[in-house]
């Protein structure tokens, strides 16, 4: 089957999932506010599945429509061929969301769009009650300025639960968001790479697995895989594909953090992603770090000083790094920080920093460019 697919995204990395979609032969993309959608098959959702590192979701778009009362969205719904996906025992599961749009109660948007889908299902199947004691299909109603959006989850959990991380230090990063700056970076395993203020590892865990070009996917499982329309061999041989492609070259990521009890936490979080021979942890102050070698990266999410009295704290440290990493004068460097006076307390103004959020948190990363190494 053909489907319209969604890869859904945090803002600000909408178009890092294009490039990554770029990489795995899509073109065509189509790329909105926190969405690329693109065209696919089975196949396609299976390996978005397992290979985006950026997205939260790959969705199936069923229908687009405008919708001002209750009815034109019970008939918009009712008019798509729910029963080509969802089988006779379905559980269909409806969520949603309403923005700048006349039906803005969103239980009472869930209801009819639930209603119309049975009444649809009703439709294929002749017949009319539906025990729904079978694999779960989440299908989700969005509403934006009065245009419909109906999509089925192909994903389950979101892309950044790769199954390493049961474990996380005080506010975690999100995977997708640290395999973000890393692929923002321009990073290759050919070049030194540090994290200053590790946490939990997860930048450096992402980094390792982008140069094993591990799939972020491999070790977990997706709610479509208990689908009738995708054959299991297929997710069998793209698993399989996915682990004949890890690659055993050399490399060494540092990672440190003043906290020593959370680098226990990022050693197992290293371990379960099969990269702990890559990332070597240590216990550090971020004052102390040097390094002789050239052309490295620093990639690092540090205090942002978000509580109160915390801020000059903050700035103080914005200082120090910015004298520590100057001594590093061949190297580059990328901060992410929501602290609005970063660049002030750093000495030094960016070349080139971007809007993304952290959570529900505005931040800046900061991207300082070192020299290329000659070839």
């Amino acid at each position: 089957m053909n489907f319209t697919l969604i890869a859904t995204s945090t803002f600000g990395l909408e178009k890092v999932v294009a490039n990554e979609l770029k990489e795995l032969g899509y073109d065509d993309l189509t790329i909105e506010n926190g969405r690329v959608t693109f065209e696919g098959d089975e196949m396609d959702i299976v390996t978005c599945n397992m290979w985006l590192r950026t997205a939260d979701r790959v969705l199936i778009k069923m229908a687009e429509f405008k919708a001002e009362s209750f009815e034109e969205l019970f008939q918009g719904t009712l008019k798509v061929d729910w029963g080509d996906i969802i089988p006779i025992t379905g559980f269909m599961h409806v969520v949603g969301k309403s923005v700048k749009s006349k039906l803005y109660s969103v239980p009472d948007c869930q209801s009819i769009v639930k209603k119309a889908v049975v009444e649809a299902m009703k439709r294929k199947y002749r017949r009319d009650i539906f025990s729904e004691d079978g694999v779960e299909y989440k299908i989700e109603v969005a509403i934006l300025k009065d245009i419909v959006t109906l999509t089925l989850d192909t994903t389950g959990a979101g892309l950044h639960k790769r199954g390493y991380r049961e474990l996380a230090g005080e506010a975690p990063m999100k995977e997708t968001l640290a395999a973000a700056l890393v692929l923002l970076s321009g990073w290759d395993p050919s070049r030194a790479l540090a994290d200053t203020f590790c946490g939990s590892g997860t930048i450096a865990i992402e980094a390792a697995m982008i140069g094993r070009n591990m799939a972020p996917g491999l070790n977990r499982s997706f709610i479509s895989e208990q689908w009738d329309i995708i054959p299991q061999e297929l997710w069998e041989d793209i698993r399989k594909h996915a682990r004949s492609s890890i690659k055993n070259d050399e490399f060494r990521i540092l990672a440190s953090d003043i906290d020593g009890r959370v680098l226990k936490t990022a050693r197992e979080n290293a371990r379960k992603a099969g990269v702990d021979g890559y990332v070597v942890f240590q216990k550090l102050d971020m004052r102390e770090f040097s390094s002789n070698k050239k052309y490295g990266f620093i990639i690092t999410n540090p205090p942002y000083g978000e509580r109160l009295g915390d801020a000059s704290e903050a700035e103080k440290l914005y200082k120090t790094m910015g004298e520590v990493f100057s001594k590093l004068n061949s190297w580059s460097y990328f901060v992410i920080t929501s602290h609005p006076e970063f660049e002030r307390a750093f000495g030094r103004k960016s070349d080139k920093n971007r809007k993304l959020y952290n959570g529900r948190l505005l931040c800046y990363y900061y991207q300082y460019f070192g020299p290329k190494p000659a070839k």
